[in-house]
């Protein structure tokens, strides 16, 4: 991994956690708190969301933005990038879904709606950020 790489990882980290912190702090209170409180830990495992965060960002740089930066220009890495987001938090969202007897369905379809768009954003920022910086050896 070269240093473009993790200058490219880190940027993209930032990016996600400022845009979920902003998603959070305006969706919890309402809408996720009101669906699950029930089931909710008192206090966050902020252990589990680092890992989340890291190995989320892992897989956009992997699947999405290093591609989208080494074919140039085009729709499929943002389409790329909202199927990653979808299919992340789907994962988890259906998986819920179809295990707990008292998951809403509102929270799944939010939840992987949020999933892509988060995706989408983050990916922007670190191909705009890619491209500034150059690749190495372009």
């Amino acid at each position: 991994m070269s240093l473009y790489h993790v200058k490219l990882y880190v940027v993209s980290l930032i990016a996600f956690l400022v845009i979920d912190t902003v998603w959070l702090r305006l969706m919890y209170p309402t809408f996720y708190r009101s669906r699950l409180g029930f089931i909710m830990a008192p206090d966050l495992k902020l252990t589990a969301a680092l890992v989340f965060y890291l190995l989320f960002v892992a897989g956009l740089l992997v699947f999405v933005i290093v591609p989208g930066l080494a074919a140039g220009p085009s729709g499929m890495t943002l389409a790329r990038a909202a199927l990653f987001g979808l299919v992340a938090y789907g994962t988890h969202d259906l998986t819920s879904l179809a295990a707990f007897k008292s998951w809403p369905l509102s929270v799944t379809v939010v939840d992987m709606l949020w999933g892509a768009s988060v995706s989408v954003l983050v990916s922007l920022v670190g191909l705009r950020f890619g491209k500034r910086i150059g690749r190495p050896g372009a």
